[in-house]
């Protein structure tokens, strides 16, 4: 069993858990269900740096990124340094997220917010919703074609913005659908970790243009995103890049200005 296995396998055990402790009524009636939501894939449209910066404290592939930083600080760094949204990982027992860094982080900035997340059930979406998010991850490689339809299509009904995630072509055929706001590269090979740019190269010519193209991990150079804008990527998810300095903030703000210059 890989590790993108057992991660699922404990997600699927997680959120029936919580299914069982707290109802979907519960969480519709929380006070940030209602709240107008902020639409990611138009950020990037919008942006010429397109940067989506990421809270990370640990990984799988490299254990403690760093568990030193308060997600308030973090969150308001990357919205003075300029950044188009904010990705923020919830799940614990691999990552050291929780749902608390979403409601910090949504009370600590305007950004669009993207709740990434391993969802494996339509009550991680309604979650996502009541937490504050403005945009979902979903990941091709864990999800039948049916349910990234239905996920996204109830992601649509509550206005939160889509990130389709895929890692080769036989992924990317089966989830191209009108319900998807965004199409992300990820250049991170979730069996074994491994790490390449060309996975957004190879694909990008085959993401059909009404989609926003996002590059996700490995990301770490200025000269990387300039290569990726020229194959029409307008996103690219920065985590660990940021994340393993002492100022994630001020290390995006660096990375911004010189990427506009």
């Amino acid at each position: 069993m890989n590790i993108l296995d057992k991660i699922i396998r404990d997600k699927h055990v997680e959120v029936g858990l919580k299914k069982s402790l707290i109802p979907v009524s519960q969480l519709e009636n929380s006070v940030l269900f209602e709240r107008q939501t902020m639409s990611l894939a138009t950020a990037l449209n919008k942006s010429k740096t397109g940067i989506i910066a990421e809270h990370k404290r640990r990984s799988p592939s490299k254990s403690v990124i760093n568990q030193n930083t308060n997600i308030q600080d973090v969150a308001k760094g990357y919205e003075t340094a300029g950044v188009c949204g904010m990705s923020v990982l919830t799940d614990g027992k691999y990552f050291g997220g929780s749902l608390d860094d979403l409601l910090i982080t949504r009370a600590s900035c305007h950004l669009p917010i993207l709740r990434k997340e391993f969802i494996v059930d339509t009550y991680q979406i309604i979650e996502a919703k009541a937490y504050g998010a403005d945009a979902i991850l979903l990941i091709a490689a864990i999800l039948s074609k049916d349910e990234i339809k239905q996920f996204s299509k109830l992601a649509k009904t509550l206005h939160l913005d889509v990130l389709l995630e895929v890692h080769n072509v036989a992924e990317l055929h089966k989830s191209i659908m009108p319900s998807l706001d965004m199409l992300g590269v990820n250049n991170r090979n979730l069996k074994t970790f491994e790490v390449s740019l060309e996975t957004s190269k190879t694909l990008s010519k085959l993401i059909p243009d009404e989609f926003v193209k996002v590059s996700e991990s490995g990301i770490s150079s200025i000269e990387s995103i300039r290569e990726l804008q020229s194959y029409g990527y307008k996103g690219f998810l920065i985590g660990e890049n940021f994340m393993k300095t002492n100022n994630p903030g001020e290390s995006a703000k660096e990375f911004i200005d010189n990427l506009e210059i």
